[in-house]
């Protein structure tokens, strides 16, 4: 791979997947191994793409699976936040408001909320990238928007 295509990729791509990487493991560093596994994946792949749509999903699709790989991994499992410690804190996230109560959300709810509002995918294009139904797409957002008003309602009281 020419140097000119891989800056093209890290440019194009580099900040969607490393937000759909914090999205399902809510950690940085994590996050940042996500990108790095899913260019390379792509550098290692023989895939030819129809057009930038095509390739665009594929790279959310590989990015979705590295994820739970690494969610499924005993090595994920088996670490402790320094939340969990109990005597030693972790800076505060940044994170305010909607977005928060978004990263709250399970990874089913949170990555449909992702596709459809900050990537701007329609319903049969988000179904078409995680492999499932437009009615399940359209049930998960639905579930996703009352947990997200249910929650933001307690929060305004």
């Amino acid at each position: 791979m020419e140097e000119k295509e891989a800056r093209r990729l890290v440019e194009s791509y580099g900040d969607l997947i490393y937000r759909i990487g914090v999205n399902y493991l809510k950690n940085a560093s994590d996050a940042e191994d996500i990108c790095q596994t899913v260019f390379l994946k792509y550098i290692a792949s023989d895939v030819h793409f129809e057009n930038q749509q095509h390739e665009k999903a594929w790279i959310i699709r590989t990015t979705i699976n590295a994820c739970k790989d690494v969610l499924k991994s005993s090595a994920f499992k088996n670490t402790t936040t320094l939340e969990e410690l109990g005597d030693i804190k972790a800076t505060e996230s940044h994170e305010t408001g909607i977005t928060e109560e978004v990263m709250k959300l399970p990874h089913n709810y949170r990555i449909c909320i992702f596709l459809y509002y900050y990537e701007g995918y329609s319903i049969k294009e988000i179904a078409s990238i995680l492999q499932k139904t437009e009615l399940s797409v359209r049930t998960l957002l639905s579930r996703a928007r009352k947990k997200l008003q249910l929650t933001l309602r307690e929060d305004m009281q």
